[in-house]
């Protein structure tokens, strides 16, 4: 039967409250579907583990078309509630808002009285009794305050032998310092978190009425730095007291004569979190002005272990048997041997390229058919991730080991098939040739799958380079990697590293050179909290 369309009043002012309550619960339901999906993909990732930096990018775009379909949905309700308002006759529109948690308890309350009424507005009487209150919460922020501190030492002089006696000067982080522990902390989380090179935090603080100028900011920066220096040393020690380690680097732009360069930044990263191991995550970077081989073979000259790491050629050295002090075993990345497989195998991207109008790029199915034997070995990792070693390789021989040899015959019988300037022959011959390095997690627990541990530690930089666009120098490289290595080690700690750098610095002149260890991320407890424990 067909459906009779709704009444519509004749009144044009009501025609278009009707319009754009039509138009707000549209907004509203796509709002809703989009809050939705994102809900269930976090939910999806937070039971199968992180998986690829696509669906981290993925899970970041969504967020970002929630965020545009939320404000479009507000503007949509106001539209139609003042459309309505100029009508008797339309109801306005209300959108059904997701449930919103209270305000933290530990935010300070201010209590602002609304004069109650003295008279009653029924009957006019004045015997009015306090019956009990409604409290409405309304979310505020105060703007950054500035505030200069003044440390008075008053002199004293003796009356019998006239010396005159004065309290020793405040301590100051920096030498010739003149800014604060947490001012200091927030200069290099704004610099190497925020990714605000000084120039523009110059301008803000000016903007705020504290005009600073860059140089003054750039002097505090690098003594801050020089004054962590401990601390660094201290992790680069525990990074690499480790028997396996994450290799990986990225580029870094560098501020040349009437250009710039580009160089790199190296990443080594301790994370035994996979296999149960208790020591505590962190991670050392390095620079260099190029990406040549020597560069991680002295980075590594000392050290001996499993690295994994890509295919990149400067690390063949390392792997080999006669090195000194030990050879280093190479466990290769399958999360790199599965983009080039994928990308002939992205069925949406063909479809995106279609509906733009482009030529889609060819499928193939055989990369397909690879692709997903590869997730099959992901799938099993992420449900042995956290496990013992010895765990983890039993289950690896009883079910990865079957899949990793039927993977292996496949690639095999079909390399011969295709011709040698093919992608797909080539990102088999990636995989074919170093297959001993790629098979290599079979037989021990404590080897990951994929070196997104290192990758992870590299995204803050590859995030940062389109606001910082570039380094001012090979010096400014090298200070960049270590407060990378020192921020880096915090997160991966669960350590919020504003706090954690602003509690150090006001903390580590005064603390004994026997006890640093306690102030490495992992062993750190604010002051605060100490002298609450000891009281």
């Amino acid at each position: 039967m067909d459906s009779q369309p709704p009444d519509l009043p004749d009144d044009i002012d009501a025609l278009r409250a009707v319009a754009a309550a039509a138009l707000a619960r549209n907004a509203d339901d796509a709002a809703t579907i989009a809050r939705q999906n994102l809900e269930i993909a976090k939910l999806k990732r937070q039971i199968y583990g992180p998986r690829s930096e696509r669906t981290a990018r993925l899970l970041d775009q969504m967020e970002l078309e929630l965020e545009e379909l939320e404000v479009t949905a507000s503007e949509d309700e106001i539209a139609a509630e003042r459309a309505a308002a100029r009508t008797t006759n339309v109801a306005p529109f209300t959108r059904k808002r997701p449930s919103r948690q209270p305000f933290p308890e530990h935010l300070p309350r201010e209590r602002i009285v609304v004069p109650a009424p003295t008279t009653c507005d029924c009957c006019g009487g004045t015997r009015l009794r306090k019956l009990g209150e409604t409290v409405t919460e309304t979310l505020e922020v105060i703007p950054r305050q500035w505030k200069v501190i003044q440390h008075v030492r008053e002199k004293m002089t003796c009356r019998d032998c006239e010396r005159i006696s004065e309290p020793p000067a405040p301590f100051h982080v920096t030498p010739r310092g003149w800014a604060g522990p947490n001012l200091l902390a927030m200069l290099l989380f704004e610099k190497f978190v925020q990714h605000q090179p000084l120039n523009r935090q110059a301008e803000r603080y000016g903007r705020e009425g504290v005009p600073l100028s860059l140089s003054t900011l750039a002097d505090q920066v690098g003594a801050g730095c020089a004054v962590l220096e401990p601390l660094l040393r201290r992790i680069e020690a525990h990074v690499f007291a480790a028997v396996r380690l994450h290799g990986d680097d990225t580029t870094v732009p560098v501020l040349a004569k009437a250009k710039t360069i580009t160089g790199r930044c190296w990443v080594y990263v301790r994370d035994d979190r996979p296999f149960g191991g208790g020591a505590p995550p962190a991670a050392i970077f390095y620079y260099s002005r190029d990406r040549g081989g020597e560069h991680p073979q002295a980075h590594l000259a000392k050290w001996s272990g499993l690295l994994q790491a890509d295919a990149y050629g400067g690390y063949t050295k390392l792997y080999d048997g006669d090195r000194s002090p030990g050879p280093i075993l190479e466990a290769a990345c399958w999360a790199h041997a599965r983009r080039p497989f994928f990308a002939l195998a992205d069925i949406e991207a063909s479809a995106r390229r279609k509906a733009e109008g482009k030529a889609p790029a060819p499928i193939s199915p055989l990369a397909l058919e690879i692709v997903q034997r590869m997730d099959r070995l992901f799938e099993i990792e992420r449900g042995i991730n956290g496990k013992s070693a010895d765990e983890r390789r039993a289950v690896r021989q009883a079910l990865s080991r079957p899949l990793v040899d039927e993977l292996e015959a496949r690639m095999r019988a079909e390399r011969p098939k295709l011709s040698r300037g093919s992608d797909l022959a080539k990102a088999m011959d990636y995989m074919l040739k170093r297959w001993p390095a790629f098979t290599r997690f079979l037989d021990d627990g404590r080897i990951c799958m994929s070196n997104n541990a290192a990758e992870r530690g590299l995204r803050g930089i590859a995030l940062g380079r389109k606001s910082w666009l570039f380094a001012g120098s090979d010096r400014g490289g090298h200070r960049a990697a270590a407060m990378y290595s020192l921020i880096v080690s915090a997160k991966m700690n669960d350590i919020d590293p504003q706090a954690w750098l602003a509690d150090v610095l006001a903390r580590i002149a005064e603390h004994p050179a026997s006890r640093l260890d306690e102030l490495l991320p992992w062993n750190w407890r604010p002051a605060n909290a100490a002298l609450s424990r000891a009281a």
